[in-house]
C-alpha cells in the first residue's frame, strides 16, 4: 500500500485515501441556486475514487460571490441543490465537503471566461464590494471597495454561520472556511490590504481577529464530530515572505486551539504583483513547515498533478492530503490512473465497484 494510498481519519470522518479534490468554481448558478451541471460534475468526480469532494466556493451572502454564477447558500432555497450535490458525492465514495466564502473587493466580476474582470459599475449585473479598507485589487479587479463598519464586520460573522447552518441540513461532513487567495478573510490579515486602525487592523493582533472570531462562531453551530478546516494563504512571494508565513503560523496555532481540524495551505494573491516559483508542489516546503510547527493536519494544492509526487510529499509528511484539481477535470478518473502509475498490484480496487468489476474481469480483454 502506498502513502497516497492509505486511509485518513479526522474526526468521525474517515477519508479512504489521501486524494483530495479542491473547490474548483463552475461559475454556473443562478442566484446562488445549483443545477444540473452541478449535479452531474460532482457526480463524475466522486465517482472517479478520491477520499474527499469540496464544494466550490460557496457564498455566504449575495455580496460575496465571486460572479453573478456563483453558489450561495444565503438562503434556505440554496439548501435542496446542495442536498443532491452532497449525496451524489457519497454515492460515489466520497466524504462530502463544502467551502464558504466572501469574495470581499475581488466580487462583482465577470465569469472567467467572460473577461475575468470586475463587472463595468454600469452593469445592472455587478454590485458594490466591501473589504476592510477601501483599497482597491487593483490590474484586471480595479473596483474600489467600501471600508466595512463594525455593524458590517459583524453581520458578515452571522452570515458565515447561517451559512454553515445550512450546510450541516444539506449533508455535509466537512467544512471548510475560505480565508486564502485575497478574499475577505485573507484581505483583513494582510497588511497589503487592510489599513484599519480599530480592533480589526493594525497589528497582527487586528488583523487576525476576524479570522478567529468566524472561526469561533461557526465552531459553535458545526457538529463537533465532523472536521472543521480552513483554507488559507501562508506565504505572498513579495519579498517579506518570512514574516507573513511567521504570522501565518502563529495564526494557525491559534486557530488549532480554536477548533480548527485541518489547514489546507495555499498563496495568499492579497496583491497582482509577485514572484510565485511555480513548479511541481512548490507550497510543500511550507505545508511542511506549518504542519511541523503547529501540529495541525494540513493539506495543499498547486502543481502536485504528478502521482510520483503526491505520493511522495505524503510519505515524507509534507502533508496529510493532496488536493487534486485540474488534473480530476482533465481525467475524472485521476485515482485510477495514479494507483497504475504507483504499481498497485490491483489498482481497480480504487474504484466503484460498478467500475472495479469491469475493469479487473475483463482486464486482459
Amino acid at each position: 500500500m502506498t502513502a497516497l494510498f492509505t486511509p485518513f481519519e479526522l474526526k468521525s470522518v474517515r477519508l479512504r485515501n489521501r486524494i483530495a479534490v479542491p473547490p474548483m468554481c463552475q461559475y454556473s448558478a443562478v442566484d446562488g441556486v445549483t443545477n444540473d451541471w452541478h449535479r452531474a460534475h460532482y457526480a463524475s468526480i466522486a465517482r472517479g475514487g478520491a477520499g474527499l469532494v469540496v464544494v466550490e466556493a460557496t457564498a455566504v451572502s449575495p455580496e460575496g460571490r465571486i460572479t453573478p454564477g456563483c453558489t450561495g447558500l444565503w438562503n434556505d432555497a440554496q439548501v435542496a441543490g446542495m442536498a443532491a450535490i452532497a449525496q451524489e458525492i457519497k454515492n460515489g465514495g466520497a466524504v462530502a465537503g463544502i467551502q464558504i466564502a466572501h469574495a470581499g473587493r475581488k466580487a462583482s466580476a465577470n465569469r472567467p471566461w467572460e473577461g475575468d474582470d470586475h463587472i463595468a459599475n454600469e452593469d445592472a449585473r455587478g454590485w458594490q464590494t466591501v473589504a476592510p479598507s477601501a483599497v482597491a485589487f487593483g490590474a484586471n479587479l480595479p473596483k474600489q471597495p467600501e471600508a466595512l463598519s463594525l455593524d458590517d464586520i459583524a453581520r458578515i460573522k452571522s452570515d458565515f454561520v447561517a451559512a454553515a447552518r445550512r450546510a450541516v441540513t444539506a449533508g455535509f461532513e466537512w467544512l471548510e472556511l475560505h480565508f486564502a487567495h485575497g478574499y475577505l478573510g485573507q484581505s483583513f490579515l494582510s497588511p497589503h490590504s487592510n489599513q484599519r486602525d480599530d480592533a480589526y487592523g493594525g497589528d497582527f493582533e487586528g488583523r487576525s481577529r476576524f479570522l478567529l472570531e468566524t472561526l469561533a462562531a461557526v465552531k459553535e453551530v458545526w457538529p463537533e464530530h465532523l472536521p472543521l478546516t480552513a483554507r488559507m494563504g501562508v506565504i505572498e512571494f513579495d519579498g517579506r515572505d518570512e514574516e507573513t508565513l511567521n504570522e501565518a503560523i502563529e495564526l494557525t496555532r491559534r486557530m488549532r486551539a480554536g477548533g480548527l481540524d485541518l489547514l489546507s495551505v495555499s498563496v495568499n494573491f492579497t496583491i497582482p504583483q509577485t514572484n510565485i516559483p511555480w513548479g511541481p508542489a512548490f507550497l510543500a516546503p511550507y505545508a511542511e513547515r506549518v504542519r511541523r510547527e503547529t501540529g495541525i493536519a494540513v493539506a495543499s494544492s498547486w502543481n502536485i498533478d504528478d502521482p510520483k509526487v503526491a505520493n511522495r510529499v505524503v510519505q515524507e509528511g509534507q502533508m496529510d492530503l493532496v488536493m487534486i484539481g485540474r488534473a480530476f477535470l482533465a481525467d475524472p478518473h485521476y485515482v485510477y490512473r495514479a494507483a497504475r502509475e504507483l504499481g498497485m498490484e490491483q489498482p481497480w480496487d480504487v474504484l466503484p465497484p460498478q467500475y472495479a468489476h469491469w475493469l479487473s474481469r475483463y482486464r486482459q480483454a
